[in-house]
């Protein structure tokens, strides 16, 4: 386990993909130290001659860090005789995987297996005009914009957020607006039309979360506009803007091309 003496190295491998990196990134520019958070988070560390090589975020969910095929299956052992259980493993996809690897072995079967989710960034203006009707949304908001989080959860993931309680996920979505990273454009009847999330930020880098057109407006191409939008609210934080997309949803890839997302690399994602 990490501690605060290794904080400067732990920086030194965020900092060679500080996009792809932006959750620890965060996590270490809010807390300013690789020692274990309030949040029950700690981060797990692989060194060779008294060198950190690579490192895992592991708290309710797993973030590799550095990982490679040289390192990852050796921190999925790791972690699968540790006993813990996770919500989610994220992050580069060679990563993700090998660490998997060895860990499918001690883990119940997932929810699903995503090893293949481009991501994407932007660290330019957007390449059309913002749609102008996107904006920060506000506290006296939470009820309009919960459901419409819910649904893309659902969506996304395949299960409500609400099961087991609400009060959890209400949580996460007000603490979001609080922080003013929760974007919405709403109808004249106070639905929400667009939403989208600043997950993850740092001073580098912005991870766009939680993309959601209502169904009833999709296939009006309004969603490129609004994701220019996102764009120029997020790079008001961070230089750089950037998302993961399932490989399968052509649609909303095409859409993040018309903006002037391109590839970078590849994520993955495990759910449980």
């Amino acid at each position: 386990m990490l501690g605060e003496a290794d904080t400067r190295d732990l920086w030194t491998i965020v900092n060679e993909d500080p996009v792809a990196n932006v959750f620890v990134a965060s996590h270490l520019e809010s807390v300013g130290s690789a020692a274990p958070s309030v949040s029950g988070g700690e981060i797990i560390g692989m060194f060779r001659h008294d060198e950190l090589r690579a490192a895992c975020w592991a708290g309710v969910n797993l973030v590799p860090i550095g990982v490679t095929d040289e390192t990852g299956a050796i921190f999925g052992d790791h972690l699968g005789r540790s006993g813990r259980t996770f919500s989610s493993i994220f992050g580069l996809s060679e990563g993700v995987m090998d660490i998997w690897s060895t860990l499918e072995d001690y883990s119940g079967e997932p929810f699903d297996v995503r090893p293949t989710q481009p991501l994407m960034t932007i660290d330019t203006d957007p390449l059309i005009e913002p749609a102008a009707d996107l904006r920060f949304t506000h506290p006296d908001e939470l009820d309009r914009v919960l459901p419409a989080c819910a649904a893309m959860f659902e969506e996304e993931v395949g299960y409500s957020p609400f099961i087991g309680g609400s009060e959890h996920y209400r949580r996460r979505v007000a603490s979001l607006i609080s922080r003013k990273h929760s974007l919405a454009a709403f109808d004249d009847a106070g639905n929400v039309v667009f939403k989208a999330e600043l997950g993850t930020v740092s001073s580098e880098a912005v991870q766009v979360q939680g993309v959601w057109m209502h169904p009833d407006r999709r296939g009006e191409g309004l969603s490129a506009a609004y994701m220019a939008a996102v764009v120029v609210a997020a790079r008001s934080l961070a230089p750089t803007v950037s998302l993961y997309v399932n490989s399968y949803n052509a649609r909303a890839i095409a859409a993040y091309k018309r903006v002037g997302f391109a590839q970078v690399d590849t994520f993955a994602t495990i759910l449980f």
